[in-house]
């Protein structure tokens, strides 16, 4: 199976090739990502704790689900896509900003994302992937906030960069 590849881009969000997504880790190149945040009628965010096997970020707990999209395909339908395979569910998404963030890990591999953020509405607990997600749990904007401060550790680098600096997007 050939690895996936992930969409290379310029700093106004302008594609300008394809990479295998291990590379673009390996060499820190700008790529675009999405982050998906699922709210519920109670204004809880659903958060993910990512699987144990995860090349980066192993149990670490973060947005409802994250990815890359694939080259052809619109934000909106990537966030779609990874919602279904990683939590069991599709809901309606709105894009709602985006940024551009770098984020060194410990196994030498660097995040370097245009990350397209997008919002939406479910009511049920998903159905997880086991392969993609250890857990999951619902909190409200306020607690999520409290407990970065006081654990930072148990967090993603890139959720964690959300919420410091794009917190009115994903609050309401």
């Amino acid at each position: 199976m050939q690895e996936e590849q992930v969409i290379l881009v310029n700093e106004k969000d302008e594609k300008i090739g394809l990479m295998p997504k291990m590379e673009a880790h390996e060499k820190a190149v700008l790529h675009r990502a999405f982050s998906v945040f699922v709210f519920n009628d109670k204004n809880e965010l659903l958060l993910q704790q990512r699987s144990a096997s995860k090349y980066h970020s192993p149990l670490l707990w973060t947005n409802t689900c994250c990815s890359h999209q694939r080259d052809g395909e619109g934000n909106i339908a990537a966030g779609k896509r990874r919602l279904k395979e990683e939590m069991g569910f599709v809901c309606e998404l709105k894009e709602v900003t985006w940024f551009i963030y770098k984020a060194l890990f410990d196994n030498g591999l660097t995040e370097h994302e245009l990350d397209h953020i997008l919002i939406g509405y479910y009511n049920e607990n998903p159905i997880l992937n086991r392969e993609e997600v250890e857990n999951f749990k619902w909190m409200t904007i306020d607690e999520v906030k409290n407990d970065i401060q006081k654990h930072p550790e148990i967090y993603t680098e890139w959720f964690k960069i959300i919420f410091d600096k794009y917190y009115s997007f994903i609050s309401h």
